[in-house]
């Protein structure tokens, strides 16, 4: 074995490693309070010690980044894996001088943005975070029927209720901010009370738009999620069992048929 070879075999089992996961981890959390600490005013010396921490987890997560990138057998398949890419974009980017440069509001955004690594580096986030990405189409029905259900009842608020409040129902945008504030019971007692001194039955229409969005819309989401979440982890169960090399269930049942045909061959 090659001196390269070796050092590739240490960074692969060194990434792999839980307490290197959860170092790393620990360094995004304190990246995150960096961030947080520089919106407080602080004295010359917590000033200068932030700034040293900033450059110091930024050569961290440069180190990092190239361990897990020379512990790759095959170096393509390390940009195969969007996280990756990410990943490699997020320090990069964190490499730019934050100070009297054109780019330094860009690299103190992408410092915020450093704390979406937590996601790359624990994978129940990612799981999550994939499953919310694959249910996008399915929920984009949901928000298309919602939508319908937000424009037809603004329409109908905004004819009915713009003489009472013209600032809460003067056209239809305007209605259809107020509905969403009724859909998130941001005071929405008061709009319907308004109403309702002129419209005694408008209770009717608030009880049932909040019983579409709030409840069977909010519940169909929730389902779809959830459908999409016990999806994505039958297939990480499956793919785990075969890189165990343990048999699924679809494995148990062809053998399970093989048996049975070569018992009723036997039988013959």
């Amino acid at each position: 074995m090659t001196d390269f070879a070796r050092l590739q075999s240490k960074f692969t089992t060194l990434r792999s490693n839980k307490a290197f996961e959860l170092f790393v981890v620990i360094v995004i959390i304190s990246s995150a309070l960096l961030v947080g600490a520089k919106t407080y005013e602080l004295s010359p010396l917590a000033v200068t010690m932030v700034v040293w921490l900033d450059r110091l987890i930024t050569v961290f997560f440069l180190i990092e980044i190239s361990i897990r990138f020379l512990g790759e057998e095959n170096k393509k398949d390390f940009f195969k894996n969007p996280w990756n890419i990410f990943d490699t974009l997020i320090v990069t980017i964190s490499l730019i001088p934050i100070d009297n440069t054109d780019m330094a509001l860009v690299a103190r955004l992408v410092r915020v943005f450093r704390v979406l690594r937590m996601v790359s580096v624990i994978p129940e986030l990612r799981l999550l975070l994939n499953s919310l990405i694959k249910a996008m189409p399915q929920l984009g029905y949901v928000i298309l029927l919602m939508f319908i259900i937000f424009y037809i009842y603004a329409a109908i608020g905004s004819t009915l209720f713009e003489d009472i409040n013209p600032e809460l129902w003067g056209d239809i945008t305007i209605s259809l901010l107020t509905l969403f504030r009724v859909m998130t019971f941001e005071d929405w007692t008061d709009v319907m009370y308004e109403t309702m001194t002129v419209y005694k039955l408008s209770w009717i229409y608030y009880l049932t738009f909040i019983f579409f969005t709030a409840f069977a819309f909010l519940n169909m989401v929730i389902g779809i999620v959830v459908n999409v979440l016990d999806e994505e982890h039958a297939k990480v169960r499956k793919q785990a069992a075969i890189d165990a090399h343990e048999p699924t269930i679809t494995d148990l049942q062809q053998q399970l048929e093989e048996i049975k045909l070569l018992l009723k061959q036997q039988t013959k």
